[in-house]
């Protein structure tokens, strides 16, 4: 497996890779990604609209498509599936891991599939070269196939309060699993889900360059927030992006590919 690439890499490979600027915003930030990708990109990078390219069928938000729709995503993308993707994101939640994730639920090979670290904050820190130029790639036959066991749902995260069949890390911060403050959707209880472990996405990135911290850190940081690494983990959130970035870090301590709760607590607090 292959999570991370360096801005280094990147510009020496850049001619041999698709990029992809998956940048979301959260509603309250009143930012536009497109309209920040329109003015400011990679060079050769195309928008991946996180919202537009998730399952338009359910009101939770930004959960992964079906099956057949992620091919006609990525096929109208122009992507094929030997491609090497490297995906990137401006965003304060770090949305490119989601990007990520869910190229490997609908199985692209893993060693294809990498996240720029320190996404294009790092990437102007460095003075490197940015483009406005649209991208449009011809249409490729992309073909999918689903591993289902990197997903669970809400009736695996209910057993397991009982089972406690794996650990539930919970990448939302500490106020919020605790219920000290308002949600920031609508309608959702506050608090989190009984027996899960509190992990902030915060706590595993450089803030200076958003970059991850290394592998050693990492573990001590999982171990300091009561979180075993040789038991099963699962990772949720408020929406099921910022689990994903949880998710990556362990792919970088254990070389595993990460299990998520895609309803997150944006299902889970409805209740």
């Amino acid at each position: 497996m292959n999570p991370l690439k360096s801005t280094s890499w990147l510009k020496e490979n850049i001619n041999r890779v698709k990029i992809l600027d998956s940048t979301w915003h959260m509603p309250s930030s009143n930012r536009n990604a497109f309209k920040e990708y329109q003015n400011n990109h990679i060079e050769n990078s195309i928008f991946f609209d996180l919202d537009k390219y998730s399952n338009q069928k359910i009101s939770l938000p930004h959960m992964l498509p079906e099956f057949r729709e992620w091919e006609k995503i990525v096929s109208e993308l122009g992507i094929k599936n030997d491609d090497h993707i490297i995906i990137y994101d401006n965003s304060d939640v770090l949305s490119a891991s989601r990007c990520w994730f869910s190229f490997l639920y609908f199985g692209h090979d893993t060693n294809l599939v990498s996240v720029l670290d320190g996404g294009l904050k790092k990437w102007k820190l460095e003075n490197r070269f940015l483009s406005k130029e649209k991208v449009s790639l011809p249409k490729t036959n992309y073909k999918a196939k689903v591993k289902d066991n990197l997903v669970i749902n809400l009736d695996q995260v209910e057993k397991n309060i009982e089972k406690k069949e794996f650990c539930l890390v919970d990448a939302r911060g500490e106020n919020r699993f605790k219920g000290l403050v308002e949600e920031p959707r609508k309608n959702l209880k506050k608090g989190n889900i009984k027996g899960s472990k509190n992990l902030p996405f915060s706590k595993i990135i450089n803030s200076e360059n958003n970059t991850f911290k290394k592998k050693a850190e990492l573990e001590k940081i999982f171990i300091n927030h009561g979180i075993n690494l040789n038991e099963k983990l699962a990772f949720s959130c408020g929406s099921g992006i910022t689990a994903c970035v949880l998710g990556l870090a362990s792919a970088i301590i254990n070389n595993k590919l990460p299990v998520i709760y895609d309803g997150s607590w944006a299902e889970y607090g409805l209740k």
